[in-house]
């Protein structure tokens, strides 16, 4: 079945034009993210060019994707917008609510029975509003979308940071949060600053244990956490079309972890195969029949440096398999050296639990280089020294593995498989013994590792790697075991060496599957009721964020100075508190509880101001909301680091903090605060962030003459009476600044259409 055929031939009907109008008025060649930017204009034809890193564009995404968790406040916000049905092509897919402890059977059941009440609600929401929806079970989000959505060329926006693994099939993807996606099925235009580029190009051929987790887990090591944000990573090269699909997805996929926009590659025949194998034949006839307007200028790849902002070469022949971690995905280090670098940081050497699935690497042929390798433990007389537990990306790929065999050859070696779903990956893992807190190590190909993210234990080291290179050390159970060069000693007590993995791009017999598990929306939906419980503790109805007072803001207490990395997970955490997703009162208890206060080095301990005692941030602020005080909070670099998740926005919102100021963003965050009403605010001199003190009453001037590129100042005082005025930079536009003023971009929706 190939959704949304229509949509996708007008899309490719305009695209050579518009790519045409694009050049002319650009005046160069261009690279591939700007045919796709530039045919994806709201305006239509392009009329001007665009500053990278500065312009703000309007587009017109194709299609929007949502996973559950992130879905349930998106649609809440759109059922507040006025519409009857959405604009454009939508999906909501149920995959992180699921949690791994047993088997997939039994966490399935459980799932469904546990989270009925928002199943429901997501399902008869979309029911009501023309959008399609994937029962629990069908799969991982970003998988999904590659079977049965992505498109060469094409252009969507989905509410979790990884949707831009459909980049894989060359597309521009891009992690949004929820009012984002809000504006685009309301059939609005959608903002962003134009991107600036990242050229890697990828010589020679991958071959033996490496895969292409290397080349992202490379790119990490190179650009770190942060050195893509604002940027589209775009991937060229004799390299990238000797990749399969999948392949290519997996490097969009983990794209998120550097930061960048989304990343992307040129159409090739590894993604008309793909097309091919999963039902989209007529598709790949579409793409083929613009294939040159697919890809960049052939000017750009022969000459990238006068064309990409930065340009990175990675010879795959050469790069060797690497393990990321712990604590941060960008701690890159080759497998050869990691026997030292343990050693050298005291890191845990004894592999407890390896895990391969995900969203990042759950496709066919990753599982069936993975199954290479489980094949040996028999046939070379070895045992599986640690755990290894197994998530299929999507049904259509676990009945397909199930056909050919995999699953009972992982059976075979103990392994244990979960459902189709995020699981561990989210945090979604009943771990056995992880609330011991022990120090201990785990394996795995996921994209993330940021502590406590998986089991909850800050002490769990976690490393990310290829499925292969985590089965082969979840076989030895030594994380400083390199199977390219070290042996095992087997039932014989005979040294044997693992022989390299091999696996199948796609399956020689076809995917199959008996339920994908899609459920179409009805097509008149406007007499199905989408019914909440007030009394819920899981599901609460929106009521509009209050417009800005007119005034500049005094007297905001400082509410915590955040100290080092804080993402969203330290923001807003996963794990157990995604059943509260829908219900922004109840979600609004973990505000913050990750972050480390400056002034104590403490976890989810602050000062409240009003009484002197330390007490956990969601108490404190909600002291302070109820006094009718406002507050600030202070971050470090990169805050709002990792998931799309809005609530992180909403939440500091909902409970009353005014601003947000960092050293510097996370894209995605910053455009969450600033869709909430909040303001986004960046030292203009890092070293200020000294000076914030932790009794600090904080005023905001500047508000009443409000107006791009003119920095607000921040008074400082201080509880001895003294006190310090600094500046803070914003990047809000004239529209932003108008969401401010409204309360949030949402009252600005509703009033167009209720109005």
């Amino acid at each position: 079945m190939v959704f949304d055929l229509e949509m996708i031939r007008k899309v490719y009907a305009s695209f050579p034009g518009r790519v045409s109008a694009a050049r002319k008025v650009v005046g160069r060649p261009l690279t591939l993210t700007e045919k796709i930017l530039y045919a994806h204009l709201w305006q239509g034809d392009a009329t001007e060019s665009f500053e990278r890193g500065k312009s703000y564009v309007d587009f017109a995404p194709d299609r929007v994707a949502m996973q559950d968790a992130t879905a349930q406040m998106a649609l809440l916000q759109f059922m507040q917008a006025g519409r009857t049905t959405v604009a454009v092509p939508s999906t909501v897919h149920c995959d992180h609510l699921i949690v791994a402890k047993d088997n997939s059977k039994v966490d399935l059941d459980r799932a469904v029975h546990e989270s009925s009440e928002v199943y429901d609600f997501l399902a008869s929401v979309s029911n009501k509003y023309g959008i399609g929806f994937w029962k629990p079970g069908a799969g991982i989000i970003h998988q999904v979308v590659l079977e049965n959505y992505a498109f060469p060329g094409g252009m969507m926006i989905g509410t979790d940071s990884h949707t831009v693994n459909a980049g894989g099939l060359g597309m521009i993807a891009i992690g949004v949060g929820g009012a984002d996606a809000c504006d685009v099925m309301s059939g609005l235009a959608w903002e962003l600053k134009m991107p600036k580029l990242i050229g890697v190009k990828l010589t020679g051929k991958l071959n033996g244990w490496t895969a292409p987790k290397d080349v992202i887990l490379k790119v990490a090591g190179i650009l770190t956490v942060k050195g893509g944000t604002g940027a589209v990573v775009e991937y060229f090269g004799e390299g990238a079309t000797s990749m399969s699909c999948t392949g290519k997805g997996t490097i969009c996929n983990m794209g998120a972890e550097i930061g960048a926009t989304t990343s992307t590659f040129g159409y090739d025949d590894s993604m008309s195969r793909y097309l091919k194998a999963t039902g989209r034949a007529e598709v790949a006839t579409l793409a083929d029949s613009i294939r040159e307007h697919l890809t960049a200028d052939a000017e750009v790849y022969a000459n990238p440096e006068q064309y990409f902002d930065q340009v990175i070469e990675i010879n795959l022949s050469e790069l060797e398999p690497h393990l990321n971690g712990p604590f941060t995905p960008d701690l890159a280090t080759p497998i050869s050296q990691m026997k030292e670098e343990a050693a050298k940081n005291g890191w845990p050497t004894k592999v407890e639990v390896g895990l391969i699935g995900s969203c990042t690497n759950s496709s066919y042929e990753d599982i069936s280089r993975a199954v290479s390798l489980a094949k040996q433990v028999n046939e070379k007389g070895l045992k599986t020294k640690a755990e290894f537990m197994i998530t299929p990306g999507s049904e259509q790929v676990r009945y397909t593995i199930e056909r050919d065999g995999f699953l009972d050859i992982f059976n075979g070696i103990g392994a244990k498989v979960f459902a189709n779903a995020c699981g561990p990956c989210i945090g979604m893992w009943d771990r056995m013994g992880a609330e011991k807190q022990e120090k201990n190590t785990i394996v795995h190909s996921f994209n993330r590792n940021f502590a406590k993210r998986a089991d909850g234990n800050p002490n769990t080291y976690a490393f990310v790697a290829s499925p292969e290179i985590v089965t082969a050390l979840a076989i030895a159970g030594d994380l400083s075991f390199n199977p390219l060069t070290d042996t095992l000693t087997n039932d014989k007590g005979e040294q044997v060496k693992l022989d390299p993995p091999t696996g199948d791009e796609l399956p020689a017999k076809g995917f199959d599957v008996e339920d994908a598990g899609y459920q179409a929306p009805a097509a008149d939906g406007s007499g199905v009721q989408v019914k909440v419980d007030p009394a819920s503790k899981r599901l609460q109805l929106l009521d509009p964020f209050p417009a800005w007072e007119g005034t500049d803001l005094k007297g905001l207490k400082l509410l915590i100075k955040a100290k080092g990395k804080c993402t969203t997970d330290h923001i807003s955490m996963a794990g157990p508190w995604l059943k509260f997703r829908g219900h922004l009162d109840n979600i609004s208890n973990n505000l913050l509880i990750g972050a480390v206060n400056f002034f104590n080095e403490k976890t989810d301990n602050v000062k409240n101001q009003l009484t002197g005692d330390y007490g956990a941030v969601p108490g404190t602020q909600r002291a302070y909301k109820a006094a009718g005080i406002g507050s600030i909070v202070v971050g470090d670099e990169n805050y709002g680091e990792g998931s799309s998740r809005e609530h992180a926005a909403m939440e500091p919102r909902h409970l009353g903090v005014r601003a947000v100021l960092v050293k510097s963003f996370a894209r995605i965050h910053e455009t969450n605060l600033k869709k909430q009403g909040m303001l986004a605010l960046t030292f203009a001199e890092k070293s200020d962030y000294d000076k914030i003190l932790e009794d600090d009453s904080i005023d905001i001037i500047g508000l009443t003459t409000f107006s791009p590129g003119e920095p607000l100042q921040i008074v400082l005082n201080h509880a001895d009476g003294s006190s310090d005025t600094i500046l803070a930079n914003h990047s809000y536009n004239d529209q932003q600044i108008e969401w401010f003023k409204a309360g949030a971009a949402l009252n600005i929706i509703r009033n167009q259409f209720v109005s």
